[in-house]
């Protein structure tokens, strides 16, 4: 196998995966959840940003029971990756997604008894089972249906030829937030009518905050995506979780600007004194933020250094003056660790005034993902 070091040594820039990291995050839900509740690792969008090329069989060989995502079409993606765990679509489809589901046995979250009725024709001309979960809008306001409605239509897919109402689901509307006890009016929401709905098998509720913050939520699932990535959501217990994704790139140029002179486009940072600049070649087109110019760091040679000037469609600065033997080939980490200093998903996400999911799902397909165990190349995978 490649080493990292020989494998981007002639790249401008990449997203690089710790599959060792992936695997122990998985390990640490198992031990959080037990051996009874199902591992649901939610890989919709790109898996994250993560590249779900690469991310899913290593989910899958690290024993998640199933793979969640929200268009079909991701789960047909999936299918063609050679996934053979179950799927469920969380989000919405469409009457005309029933053949397309029922063909690569997609477990299609099902809000209308029009999109029931057409998973029945596509399973009994296809001569298959057509599964579906149904989702109760407990107080998010999203996807889903009413309490009220949730029962009548549950019962009314029932009766559909060769359809299984194998789930029942809701999300919870405040999981990570300082005060999370909104979770225990939708839990009871949820339970109402779960126990009116005793003859459906399986139930999921949790996402990675709720699964770690309330263990009465894990039912038989537990749909996880933040925890898998070794980010640790905010107001819930230690889960001993480690980062699996970094943002790297090599330093494309070095110059020198002289005290006054400003850089990059409406010369908005001048130097207040003789300056050398650093060009890292990442930029708003690769997912990295136009709002982080003369806000954010990157590492450098195990330092943090500034970024300075507007940041650009393909590139930005940052300051290098402070490590005279910069030069052109260097390593520049803008997500991970360099040394003794680390620059995470989550610093980044309060610079740009987001979250970490937007900070992951922003990166660009332009970016190769190259996946590791150890210092070894595993994967690679280019758009």
């Amino acid at each position: 196998m490649t080493s990292i070091a020989d494998a981007t040594r002639s790249r401008n820039a990449w997203v690089e995966i710790d599959l060792d990291a992936l695997d122990a995050n998985v390990a640490a839900v198992r031990r959080l959840v037990g051996q009874a509740t199902e591992i649901i690792a939610v890989v919709k969008a790109n898996a994250y940003g993560a590249g779900v090329q690469g991310i899913a069989p290593a989910l899958e060989a690290a024993g998640v029971d199933r793979f969640a995502v929200v268009w079909t079409s991701e789960g047909v993606a999936l299918r063609r990756l050679g996934s053979r765990i179950p799927i469920v679509v969380l989000g919405h489809a469409f009457p005309a997604d029933a053949p397309v589901a029922v063909a690569n046995d997609l477990t299609l979250t099902c809000h209308s008894l029009e999109v029931g009725r057409a998973l029945s024709e596509a399973a009994l001309a296809q001569g298959k089972t057509a599964r579906v979960h149904l989702k109760v809008d407990t107080g998010l306001h999203r996807f889903g249906v009413t309490a009220a409605e949730s029962v009548a239509l549950a019962e009314a897919l029932r009766a559909l030829p060769r359809v299984e109402v194998e789930g029942l689901t809701t999300h919870m509307a405040n999981a990570d937030e300082p005060d999370d006890s909104f979770s225990v009016e939708q839990h009871k929401r949820f339970a109402a009518v779960a126990a009116r709905l005793p003859w459906i098998p399986y139930r999921h509720t949790a996402n990675s905050a709720t699964a770690l913050r309330r263990q009465e939520l894990h039912y038989d699932g537990v749909r996880i995506g933040l925890a898998l990535h070794g980010v640790q959501p905010e107001n819930t217990p230690t889960a001993h979780l480690q980062p699996i994704l970094s943002l790297k790139a090599r330093v494309a140029r070095v110059a020198e600007v002289a005290a006054g002179e400003g850089v990059s486009y409406g010369l908005r940072w001048r130097a207040e004194r003789p300056a050398r600049v650093a060009l890292i070649p990442v930029g708003y087109a690769d997912g990295w933020r136009r709002t982080l110019g003369n806000r954010g760091e990157v590492l450098v040679g195990g330092r943090r250094c500034a970024m300075v000037g507007t940041l650009c469609m393909d590139q930005f600065l940052v300051d290098v003056t402070e490590l005279p033997a910069a030069a052109e080939g260097d390593e520049a980490v803008l997500i991970g660790r360099q040394g003794a200093e680390v620059i995470a998903a989550t610093e980044i996400a309060r610079l740009a005034g987001t979250i970490p999911w937007d900070v992951f799902a922003s990166l660009q397909a332009r970016l190769p993902r190259i996946y590791r165990r150890g210092e070894r190349v595993d994967r690679i995978t280019e758009a």
